[in-house]
């Protein structure tokens, strides 16, 4: 990442997240002092409880940290309340999951749809805007289909359309190859790449080297802890 070449969209500084487990506490995160600009590519790497989703979570407002500063865009988060919190995710933030998540009994269009009805969006933009997330995912002949009549890797391109729906600036992938066989899983990640080429900052967490060193920019955890942040 070049210092100052693009607008800075994540600021992390000295961000820890501690969780009590009986008599001690576990530091899943600890002093963490990140930067990320618009537009990044990054795989987030590391061992099991290394804190990769942990770090994920509180990049998508999930979660809190127990001390810390985290900005999105510029605005402090730890001082937004849970509507504010809500209402970031929904219009800034895009999540896809190693399980898709869709609801069995809604159709793709009406799965990727979802955000867009929650946000209550009118009807007559809600299905120009997610046929235009179908489409970027190469599923418009798919609109009408129930998940069990899509494959692995259908189903999760559904779960980017839906993650996309919203326009949002920042997508975030924990493991989203996971469940998919290499052909699918390959698919998956060059349409992410694509939506990253189209300005959407992607972070992708990840245990598969191969995956990983696609990235711009690598970030390796271990303990909570940043150990490596090179880039390519």
């Amino acid at each position: 990442m070049t210092e100052g070449a693009r607008e800075a969209m994540i600021q992390l500084e000295k961000l820890s997240r501690i969780y009590p487990v009986g008599d001690t506490e576990v530091h899943a995160l600890e002093n963490i002092t990140l930067a990320i600009s618009a537009g990044e590519y990054i795989s987030l790497m590391g061992p099991s409880g290394s804190g990769k989703s942990t770090l994920l979570n509180m990049l998508g407002l999930l979660d809190r940290p127990t001390q810390g500063i985290y900005r999105l865009e510029g605005r402090d988060t730890q001082g937004l309340d849970e509507l504010e919190r809500a209402r970031l995710r929904r219009e800034r933030i895009g999540f896809v999951f190693q399980a898709f998540h869709l609801l069995p009994r809604l159709t793709a269009f009406e799965n990727a749809a979802l955000p867009m009805m929650l946000a209550g969006t009118p009807a007559g933009k809600r299905r120009a805007l997610v046929t235009e997330a179908l489409a970027a995912v190469g599923l418009s002949d798919r609109a009408h289909h129930l998940p069990n009549q899509l494959s692995g890797g259908q189903r999760q391109r559904v779960a980017i359309a839906r993650a996309i729906v919203m326009r949002p600036a920042l997508l975030l992938a924990d493991e989203p190859t996971g469940n998919l066989d290499s052909r699918s899983g390959s698919e998956v990640i060059q349409l992410l790449e694509t939506l990253n080429q189209s300005g959407i900052t992607l972070i992708i967490v990840t245990h598969d080297p191969d995956i990983g060193s696609r990235a711009q920019r690598r970030i390796v955890l271990h303990d909570g802890r940043i150990v490596e942040d090179r880039v390519a």
